[in-house]
């Protein structure tokens, strides 16, 4: 499962006692769901809150390349996107908050009936501007709601870490002028980076990365260099969700020692923190563009 995409109460999730192998809970009974409430009902005990601090960065990245480009209407790539919160943000133009209180406490909803009304909400609030969003996961239940409720545009059914995409996948990666991705690195590596890069032949896409503070990013960052990309972070740090509980939390806390990353005042207080890494083609007469 790519991603660990997690959110507003208390700091126990529920059925969130297992760790993965990074140390942190996992949440892999939530992304097989046929609709995203159990997903937002469970990540809202931890007040998961990236997407949301992530929306105007990525919004501006996409204005930003629009204006540099001249395309008016880019295609958007999520990676790890689960049920297209990302793409509901940016094309709807709603809060984590109105996505939490439309999902949850909604057990009266049937799956039918919650799928219809999210679509007639994307007819009724599309802001896209024409952009266009694509979904790359392993769930594929979570990547059939996305595209039927029509927060993404098309959904690409991949695990990149263990094999190269298809022709088709390829063809679909392909046409992503942005990358971007809120809480897959870690899970996702180099490998799943490099496939994308690999994919658009000699064109190459902007990318914008969240990365827990957890997982080192130089290896990405590496990949890119070679493909011609120059990457910076963003200063600031980025509140992603509480710690599920004390285990989590200590082995986090070990997890960046180990790394030579100091928690105080951070992770120490019960969060855990993301970075924002931006990677764009270096045109060496211009700079980093």
């Amino acid at each position: 499962m790519y991603t660990e995409t997690t959110g507003a109460r208390r700091p126990h999730a529920p059925g969130a006692t297992r760790t993965d192998a990074t140390g942190k809970a996992s949440f892999d009974h939530i992304y097989t769901e046929p609709d995203p409430r159990a997903y937002f009902t469970t990540l809202r005990a931890l007040d998961y809150q990236i997407p949301q601090a992530a929306k105007p960065h990525f919004a501006a990245l996409l204005q930003q390349y629009r204006e540099v480009s001249g395309v008016a209407s880019p295609t958007v790539l999520d990676i790890g996107c689960s049920y297209g919160i990302n793409a509901a943000l940016l094309r709807c133009d709603v809060t984590m908050e109105q996505l939490y209180e439309r999902y949850c406490d909604r057990d009266f909803y049937t799956h039918d009936s919650l799928l219809a009304r999210d679509r007639a909400f994307v007819r009724a609030h599309d802001h896209s501007g024409g952009a266009r969003y694509l979904g790359l996961d392993a769930s594929d239940s979570a990547l059939s709601y996305a595209v039927d409720a029509g927060f993404i545009d098309a959904a690409i059914h991949a695990d990149l870490e263990a094999g190269d995409p298809t022709e088709p996948q390829r063809a679909q990666l392909a046409e992503a002028d942005l990358v971007i991705s809120t809480g897959c690195i870690g899970y996702v590596t180099e490998r799943t980076i490099a496939r994308i890069v690999q994919a658009h032949g000699g064109r190459r896409p902007w990318m914008a990365h969240f990365v827990l503070r957890m997982f080192p990013f130089d290896p990405i960052a590496d990949t890119l260099a070679a493909a011609g990309y120059d990457t910076v972070r963003h200063e600031g740090v980025f509140k992603q969700r509480r710690f599920a509980g004390p285990d989590e939390q200590a082995q986090v806390l070990d997890a960046l020692h180990g790394a030579a990353v100091d928690p105080s005042g951070l992770e120490s207080e019960g969060w855990l923190y993301a970075q924002l890494y931006l990677s764009r083609p270096h045109h060496p007469e211009r700079g980093p563009q």
